[in-house]
């Protein structure tokens, strides 16, 4: 069995997946990378896939697929994956040698003893097309370092610092019990991949290393502001889904009782972003669209709507009138340049 099974979904990727594959070549045998072609069409991402598998038959799966989105891309990965853990490293992004090693010593230091490790977070870095200062995600003084740790010993994360698809590496077992399964062909299930599983999340480990490099730049990214006002129908999707989630298993997750509250500040943020996009959008539809998301909620769990609504955060988006939309939209833009997201 493979230590760690890393699944990279691409979909034209022609240009820049080859550099990330490299990067994760270096961690040799140990690791099983799993190329997942989502029915690219308008480049050789296809031919590359086999060609790379071809060279290094013992590390690199080429898997090839009619196309269904990234999530469909993640669950396509997780099916193949025979390695103990699972990663996920999107097709333009890589990863630092230095970290990557580390983490590897460690997870195979965990596999060799008598404790199951459910979730390792480590660190990213947004390498933010035209920026020489680099903004580092980090976890010290939240988590624990270089140690099992459990929920209750998870300190408080401040607002918009939360753990990623980019921070995590999960127990692969432990997401095919949770019964993990992104939707198709929709965007932003990156944040169903990193909500979901973690009821079933137990013990934790934290290395503070900067293992992730995170590119942004490209226009066409579906991070980018535009990308995402044109997608909101999906950021929205997702949020209503991590709404019926949260809502369902609110008995079984309040038993662990930082988890819930980690659950529900995280969904706190996904509301906030869904609503300053539709403030941003500036139409009478995506208005409404936010008002519709809001009632959504209040339907769903009304406590849990009066806390969010009575937040900070969720007060400052459901200001009225336009000029309380133009104070959201500031508040809002000043929180991107703090925290260099999109």
């Amino acid at each position: 069995m493979k230590l760690l099974s890393i699944a990279i979904p691409c979909y034209n990727s022609a240009d820049y997946m080859e550099n990330c594959v490299q990067s994760l070549l270096v961690g040799g045998e140990d690791v099983e990378i799993i190329i997942v072609n989502d029915g690219s069409n308008k480049d050789n991402t296809a031919e590359i896939a086999d060609r790379l598998a071809a060279e290094h038959p013992s590390i690199i799966k080429a898997v090839h697929k009619e196309n269904g989105g990234h999530g469909s891309a993640v669950n396509t990965g997780i099916e193949n994956a025979t390695g103990l853990y699972f990663k996920v490293v999107d097709s333009d992004d890589w990863v630092q040698e230095e970290a990557y090693m580390k983490i590897l010593d460690t997870l195979r230091n965990i596999a060799g003893g008598g404790q199951a490790l459910d979730m390792l977070v480590s660190n990213f870095v947004y390498e933010k097309e035209g920026e020489k200062r680099k903004k580092v995600m980090h976890y010290r003084h939240i988590l624990p370092e270089d140690k099992f740790f459990t929920w209750s010993e998870c300190k408080h994360f401040p607002k918009a610092h939360y753990i990623l698809m980019h921070s995590v590496i999960f127990r692969t077992q432990l997401l095919k019990d949770c019964g993990l399964q992104l939707p198709e062909h929709t965007f932003y299930v990156d944040n169903l991949y990193v909500f979901e599983p973690l009821p079933y999340v137990k013990n934790m480990y934290y290395l503070d290393v900067n293992f992730y490099r995170y590119y942004i730049g490209r226009a066409d990214q579906s991070v980018n502001e535009s990308v995402m006002i044109s997608r909101l129908d999906q950021q929205i999707k997702v949020n209503k889904r991590m709404i019926d989630y949260l809502v369902a298993n609110k008995s079984q997750i309040l038993k662990t009782k930082r988890c819930y509250q980690y659950m529900r500040n995280y969904l706190e943020i996904i509301m906030t972003v869904s609503s300053a996009l539709c403030i941003k959008a500036d139409t009478e539809e995506h208005l409404e669209m936010k008002k519709e998301l809001w009632q959504y909620l209040k339907d769903a769990d009304k406590k849990l709507y009066i806390w969010m609504r009575n937040g900070i955060m969720g007060g400052a988006m459901n200001l009225p009138g336009k000029l309380g939309r133009k104070v959201s939209v500031e508040g809002y833009s000043i929180c991107q340049k703090i925290f260099h997201f999109n």
